[in-house]
C-alpha cells in the first residue's frame, strides 16, 4: 500500500529498456512509480491520479509528445513538477520547455546520479512552495483574528469585500448588503460595526423575514401599554434598545408596505412613533440591511418602495458566493473542522485528498452556511479521526474526482449541444488551443475545426 508521503512519479518513454531501467531506479529509492509509454497513456493517468513529478521524454510517437505533455500537465495539475528527457539535437526545445513551465531537463544518454539529483531538487521545491502557501494561510488567518475579522479565507474577492467594508466603517452612511443566501452578510455587517465608531454601542439584528408584520413592527419600533389585547406595559423596540449602535435589518427585501413607510421615515427623520402612540422618539441608529432579493426587481414588481431603496442603497456591497472564491474552500473546511471538533470533543485531524478534492469542485448553492452545515456533519459522524468521502452527503462525494472545471448539463439536453458545450469549456480551459483541447478530449485536431 502507497504511504500517503511517498512521492509519486510518473515516467514516460517509448523506449521500453529505457522505462524499465528508470523504473527500477526510482523504486529502489523508495519512490512510488508508475509509468508510460507514451504521452497519451500519462495523459489517462494524470485525468486520475496525483503525480508529484513528471519525467518525460520530450520526442515521441503519437499526437502527445513531451512538449504537449508539458503543457497540458501545467493545466491539469499545476502544482505537478516536470523534467524532459533529450538528446543532444533537441536541447533547444528542452530549454523552451524549462520556459514554459518545465523545472529541469536531462541529457541522454542518462546519468543515474544527474536524474537522481534533478529528482530529489524538483521534490524539494515542490514541498517548499506548498509549505509556503500553507504559511501565507496561516499569516491571513493570524492577520484576520488580530483585525478582529470574522470572515475566513484569502481570496481576492473577499479581500476587496473586507477593504470596502473597513472603508465604509469609518462614515455613517447606510448600507446594503447584497448577496446569495449563506454568503455571510451578516458576517461583513459585524465587521463593519467592529471598526465604526460605534464599536462599543450595540449591534442589534432583526430577520424581517422571520415574523409576521404586526410583531415585525412592535419588534423594531416597540409599543405602549394597552396598544393592543395583551400590551399591558411600555415595550422598548430595536431601534431604541440600538440607539448610538448598529442596528442589522436582514431579508430587508421583506418587509411589508406599512413597515417600509416607518422605516423610510427614521431614515429620513430620525424619529419614530411607538404603536399605540403619537409621541416622536427621537434615535441615532446606522442601519446596515441585507437582502437576497433583486431590490430593482422588486421596485419594478411594486413591491419595494423607491425612495426606500435609494436611502438604503447609499453604499451597496455584494457580497460573492463561494463557487466565485473556491481558494478559500479549504480554509473555512479546516476552520469548522476546528470549530466542530472542540463543540463535539472530537480530535479529527485533516481532511483526505479526495474529500477535499469533491469539496472543491461542488458547486454551493447554500454557500458558505452549506459548507459549514456539511463539515460539522462529518466530524458528527466520522469514525476514524480523517474525513473522507464515505463521511460526505453522496451529492457532494460524487465530485472527488473532478479536475480543474466541471460544467452543468440539464436532463433533456440534445446531444449536439452538450457536445458542443463540451468543446467550448474545454477550450477556455486550453485558453484557445485546439490542438491541446483536442488531445484533452481525445479526438483528433481536425475534428475540433470541423465542429467549430
Amino acid at each position: 500500500m502507497q504511504n500517503i508521503h511517498t512521492p509519486h512519479l510518473l515516467i514516460v518513454d517509448d523506449e521500453h529498456a529505457h522505462l524499465k531501467t528508470l523504473e527500477r531506479l526510482f523504486t529502489r529509492q523508495k519512490y512510488h512509480v508508475s509509468c508510460a509509454k507514451d504521452g497519451q497513456e500519462a495523459l489517462d493517468i494524470l485525468r486520475k491520479q496525483h503525480i508529484h513529478l513528471l519525467i518525460t521524454d520530450l520526442m515521441m510517437p503519437g499526437q502527445v509528445d513531451g512538449m504537449d505533455l508539458l503543457a497540458l500537465t501545467k493545466k491539469l495539475s499545476p502544482d505537478t513538477e516536470v523534467i524532459l528527457m533529450t538528446a543532444f539535437g533537441t536541447v533547444e526545445r528542452a530549454v523552451q520547455g524549462m520556459k514554459e513551465g518545465a523545472y529541469d531537463f536531462i541529457t541522454k544518454p542518462i546519468k543515474r546520479d544527474a536524474i537522481l539529483k534533478s529528482a530529489s531538487k524538483a521534490l524539494e521545491r515542490q514541498a517548499l512552495i506548498a509549505e509556503n502557501k500553507a504559511l501565507k494561510a496561516t499569516i491571513t488567518k493570524i492577520t484576520n483574528q488580530q483585525n478582529e475579522t470574522p470572515l475566513v479565507g484569502q481570496s481576492s474577492a473577499l479581500r476587496k469585500i473586507t477593504s470596502l467594508a473597513r472603508q465604509v466603517a469609518r462614515s455613517n452612511t447606510t448600507v446594503l448588503l447584497t448577496g446569495e443566501s449563506g454568503t455571510g452578510k451578516e458576517l461583513i455587517a459585524k465587521l463593519i460595526q467592529q471598526h465604526s465608531e460605534r464599536s462599543n454601542a450595540p449591534f442589534l439584528t432583526v430577520n424581517c423575514a422571520a415574523l409576521p408584520e404586526s410583531i415585525l413592527e412592535s419588534e423594531l419600533f416597540g409599543y405602549e401599554k394597552g396598544a393592543f389585547t395583551g400590551a399591558s406595559q411600555r415595550r422598548t423596540g430595536r431601534f431604541e434598545a440600538a440607539h448610538q449602535g448598529t442596528l442589522f435589518l436582514d431579508e430587508i427585501g421583506e418587509l411589508s408596505p406599512q413597515v417600509q413607510v416607518k422605516l423610510l421615515r427614521v431614515l429620513q427623520n430620525g424619529s419614530f412613533e411607538r404603536l399605540g402612540s403619537n409621541q416622536p422618539v427621537n434615535v441615532d441608529v446606522r442601519i446596515i440591511a441585507a437582502t437576497n432579493r433583486d431590490l430593482e426587481e422588486e421596485l419594478k414588481q411594486g413591491n419595494f418602495r423607491e425612495d426606500l431603496f435609494y436611502r438604503l442603497n447609499v453604499v451597496n456591497i455584494e457580497l460573492p458566493p463561494l463557487r466565485h472564491r473556491r481558494e478559500d474552500i479549504p480554509l473555512l473546511a479546516e476552520h469548522f473542522l476546528r470549530k466542530y471538533n472542540a463543540k463535539n470533543n472530537k480530535q479529527i485531524k485533516s481532511l483526505s485528498q479526495t474529500s477535499s478534492n469533491a469539496l472543491n469542485h461542488y458547486n454551493w448553492p447554500g454557500n458558505v452556511r452549506e459548507l459549514e452545515n456539511i463539515i460539522e456533519r462529518a466530524v458528527v459522524l466520522d469514525q476514524d479521526n480523517l474525513i473522507d468521502v464515505d463521511d460526505l452527503p453522496a451529492h457532494i462525494a460524487q465530485h472527488q474526482n473532478d479536475v480543474q472545471r466541471s460544467i452543468s448539463i440539464p436532463l433533456g439536453t440534445p446531444l449536439e449541444e452538450i457536445e458542443r458545450m463540451v468543446i467550448m469549456e474545454t477550450l477556455k480551459l486550453t485558453g484557445g488551443n485546439k490542438k491541446m483541447a483536442a488531445q484533452m478530449l481525445g479526438i483528433a485536431a481536425r475534428t475540433i475545426y470541423r465542429k467549430l
